[in-house]
């Protein structure tokens, strides 16, 4: 079995996979990502082997904004935050990915380095594509570049939503648009996939900001809190918050 790479940041180990089980758990993860579920399978295990798992502990730095680019990551397991620094110096969280999520992506193409930090938010697994290798590999798949672009058009998309949040100037406003995105049609239920602290990052206030609009949301019976389970009981009182833009 090859030694584990210590990477630049002393908290991430890489590793190539060892043996078949681990190969399988990395197709198995490829698998169910957007990107690669069109795959036939002999690509898919050719692309397996290119790959490399980084492991990484709570809090975990994967790589830094302005990094040189090895190249994207799928999370195999755990999940990262994607976050800049603000002119104001403040931790500004960008984007949140969760098992059989890609991301950077785009630095495939003309990004040479990273625009934000990559962080783990828990114990983090994650699978690195390298740029050489992987360039190599669309080369003979040319479909896979339409994948490519889908798939950043989804970062696109996310990041649009991020501005439309911002855009409310109250937090009240934001918590509540951002709460009945989550909802699906037929749920009025919202499960919280990460901590307060980072829902509070990613609509830019303090924790203690989020807290006092919660705490609002609650009194005026629009919201019940259980944990993580944020149970929607008034839609209609959310949304008058948006009307007062």
């Amino acid at each position: 079995m090859p030694a584990p790479t210590i990477t630049s940041h002393s908290t991430a180990i890489e590793e190539k996979p060892s043996n078949q089980a681990a190969l399988t758990a990395i197709s198995h993860s490829l698998r169910q990502t957007e990107l690669f579920k069109r795959l036939d399978s002999p690509s898919l295990s050719k692309l397996a082997q290119l790959c490399r798992i980084v492991k990484l502990p709570k809090n975990g730095i994967l790589f830094h904004e302005g990094e040189v680019a090895q190249g994207f990551y799928i999370v195999h397991t755990g999940s990262i935050s994607l976050s800049r620094i603000s002119i104001e110096g403040k931790e500004q969280v960008i984007s949140l990915f969760r098992p059989h999520d890609c991301f950077a992506e785009a630095t495939l193409s003309t990004l040479e380095t990273y625009p934000a930090t990559a962080s783990a938010l828990e114990p983090t697994q994650v699978i690195l594509v390298s740029k050489r290798s992987f360039r190599s590999f669309i080369a003979e798949r040319p479909d896979l570049a339409m994948s490519m672009l889908a798939s950043m058009s989804l970062h696109l998309k996310h990041l649009v939503q991020m501005i439309e949040d911002l855009k409310f100037k109250q937090i009240e406003c934001r918590l509540a648009n951002w709460l009945l995105r989550q909802l699906e049609s037929e749920s009025d239920i919202v499960n919280l996939p990460f901590s307060k602290k980072v829902l509070a990052s990613r609509l830019g206030v303090t924790s203690e900001t989020l807290s006092r609009a919660f705490a609002r949301f609650r009194k005026e019976g629009l919201i019940t809190v259980n944990t993580r389970d944020i149970l929607i009981e008034d839609r209609e009182g959310l949304s008058a918050y948006l009307r007062e833009l």
